[in-house]
This record gives structure tokens, sequence and C-alpha cells, in this order.
């Protein structure tokens, strides 16, 4: 196995599991492996999604859900909280269909994996990176490592993992596989002028994000942090216009809406019924009528709409009712640029999913070689996903590792 990471272990443990005679070895170009467990969900490790069936399963896959959907015939979401919970590793359901073990520690999901390797007699070498990888004449593999050493290997799986930058899979093209350029995915927005930085660490529990002149549209909680935009909607919508907001280079204007109102005119029409309540009449606009919408994105969109704190609900005028309405469900915020999301950085591109065969994960071009995780043109939104794929892959490609 190439590559230390969570399709790395599920596939060298099930290959040892399914062919007990096999010697089972991992190499890992860092000194730790899991880094990418370890950080997850803020050191909680989201290790699946709960989406209930499949089809629901393969829509959170920008890239790569058609290509999956088979694998999770084998493997699913299910299989994989029964994997964990066999080795005493229960997990929980959060509102949001996201699942962590119940101790909310990644370690726990890490203890659980090395240990699986262990007693599956897995040979782990850590700060030992394959550098070139050469099928021989004789269907075996040579490769050369960042150790001056020469290993062989009848079959060899590639979990190294996504790469920001083509140069990553340079290794693997001069293997004749076929790389779609990497773009980052699941990144969050840079809105550098913008007076929504006093807001940084406020909330909006539903809202919906476009990107201005494209069809870019995803719903979620939104929040504000102290450089921009961020939040599940803000990580949907990076996720699904990874290539649109690359070929843009990070500059385009994204739209919110903190309402459940589809439109403004839905908004004027709400806003309107307040200052024709007998309620809230005689009440000042800084009186919240919304239940959902934080008091403190209230009040600072209130100020962009010119309604001072001191004019009464029956006194707005409908010019400023309009702009309030216009500034709730279409505020505009220039984007210049990204950043990576909690130190997690997840990309689109890699090997061209049609140069495997979609049951077993090995290489249509050289036999006894099988690739899985994220170093396929596969990823998924922010929720679990990313990680689904990778215990799919690995599992699917491990099972047929020795046949």
């Amino acid at each position: 196995m190439v590559g230390g990471g969570a399709a790395g272990f599920m596939g060298a443990i099930v290959a040892a599991e399914t062919f007990r005679d096999a010697k089972v070895t991992i190499l890992e170009k860092n000194r730790a492996v899991l880094s990418k467990v370890r950080i997850s969900g803020g050191g909680r490790c989201n290790v699946t999604n709960a989406a209930p069936t499949l089809p629901q399963l393969c829509a959170g896959y920008p890239r790569g859900g058609k290509f999956l959907r088979p694998l999770f015939a084998q493997f699913s979401n299910q299989h994989t909280i029964e994997w964990f919970e066999k080795r005493d590793v229960p997990l929980k359901t959060e509102p949001d269909g996201r699942l962590f073990p119940t101790t909310d520690r990644s370690e726990t999901i890490i203890n659980c994996l090395l240990n699986a390797a262990q007693k599956a007699h897995i040979e782990l070498k850590t700060s030992c990176a394959a550098l070139n990888i050469t099928p021989t004449s004789t269907g075996q593999f040579e490769i050369e490592t960042s150790e001056n050493t020469l290993l062989h290997a009848d079959r060899v799986l590639i979990t190294s993992g996504g790469h920001p930058q083509a140069t990553g899979y340079d290794w693997l093209a001069r293997l004749g596989l076929t790389v779609v350029p990497p773009a980052p995915s699941l990144f969050t927005f840079n809105v550098p002028q913008s007076p929504f930085h006093a807001l940084s660490g406020v909330a909006v529990k539903q809202a919906r994000v476009r990107v201005a002149g494209t069809k870019l549209d995803e719903q979620g909680p939104l929040l504000f942090t102290h450089f921009g935009l961020s939040g599940p909607a803000v990580l949907r919508t990076s996720a699904w216009g990874a290539r649109i907001l690359s070929e843009k280079n990070y500059d385009f204007t994204a739209l919110a809406n903190f309402t459940t109102f589809k439109t403004d005119d839905m908004a004027r029409q709400s806003l309107d019924q307040a200052r024709n309540d007998p309620r809230y009449r005689l009440k000042f606009v800084h009186t919240l009528p919304f239940a959902d919408l934080p008091h403190r994105l209230w009040t600072l969109l209130l100020g962009m709409a010119n309604i001072p704190d001191t004019m009464r609900w029956a006194d707005l005028p409908a010019k400023n009712l309009n702009r309030l309405a216009e500034y709730l469900t279409n505020c505009p915020f220039v984007v210049r640029g990204k950043t990576t999301f909690k130190e997690e950085f997840v990309t689109c591109g890699g090997i061209d999913l049609d140069e495997l065969n979609p049951q077993t994960l090995e290489s249509k071009k050289i036999k006894g070689l099988f690739l899985a995780g994220e170093v396929l043109d596969m990823d998924g939104i922010t929720g679990g996903y990313n990680f689904q794929s990778a215990w799919t892959t690995g599992y699917v490609a491990g099972q047929n590792l020795g046949i």
C-alpha cells in the first residue's frame, strides 16, 4: 500500500484479513499515519454520513457519484458503521447526518485502525515515500523508495491522497495513467472588504448561497468569519463549483440569502406585514421580526439599509424597506480568494476513473495495480462523504488485491 491514510489502512486491513498468506506493507512518506483522520471534524473525525439510501449517498459527490454507486453496493455507509462497531467503536449520528465516534475523539478511530493492522500483521514503514513504481516483465512491481531501497510486490494499491498541484501526480503519470488536473474543493470564501467581519463567529441556521453569473446555488448553515464566509452552505458551493471558481481565479460575487424566503419580493411582503402589524407598528425596527435571524446580523443589515435605531416600524419608508429586503435575500459579497477549511484540504482531480475496473479498482492499463481514495478523481461535499469514499474504495480494492 502506498499511502497510510484512511483508504490505505482499510485496503491493507481487508487485504491481510482476506488473503492471510499475503505479506502486506504500508508505505507512508510522513512520520505519522492517518493525519487527515486526526484533524477531521475538529479532532472528532467525521467518519461517514447517515444518508439513508444509496442514491442519497451518491448525491453527496460532485465528482465520482455515478462511479461509486456499484462500489457502495459492496461497502456502504451502513457497512462502515458495522465495520467499526465490530471492532468496539460505536458511532453516533448528529442531527445534520454526520457520524462520529461516541468518544468524540479521532484517536479512537486511529487506534482502531492501528490495532486492526497490528492484529493482521501488517508492516508499517513511515518516513518512506514511494518515488517510482516500475512494472516488471514477470508481472511484479519494483518500488523505489526514499530510503534508497528497492521493494518488490505482486500487487500495489496506491492510496497516496490528493494533491493541490498537478506535479504531485507526475510519478503516476510516468506509469501511463491519465491525470485529471487538480483543483481545490471544500474551501471558504475570503471577502477582504466587508462590514460583516464584525460578525465573526455569528452563524445563520439556514442560508442560501449563490454565485453570480453561474448556476451554483446551495443551502445550509452559514458562518461569518474574520476573513469572510464559511459554513456548510459555502463549503457545498465550493465543492460543486470547484472547477468554475478555479477558472474565475477565486474572484467572483457571492449572493447570500439569510432567510427562508425564495425571493426579495416575498421578504418585502413579510416586512410590509410587520410594518402594518399592530404588534410591531409602534416598536422600533430594531425589534427583530424573524425568529431565526441573528440579532447582530439584523442590526448590521439595518445600518446598510440606512434605517436608524430610532425608527419605528410604522414610519419605515418603502425605499428603506425595499433595500432591507434586498440585503436579506441577495446580499452581495465580493470574494477575492479562498482559505483551506480547518487545515483540511480536498481536491477534485486525480487519476481518471475511466481507467479503472469499476468493480475491483484495478487499473485497466496495468494488471495488479489498484488505486483508491482521494488519489482518484472523486470528491464529496462536507459531512463525512470523503471518508466514506475512502473506506469504500479501500475495502473493495483490498478484497481484490489477491485475486
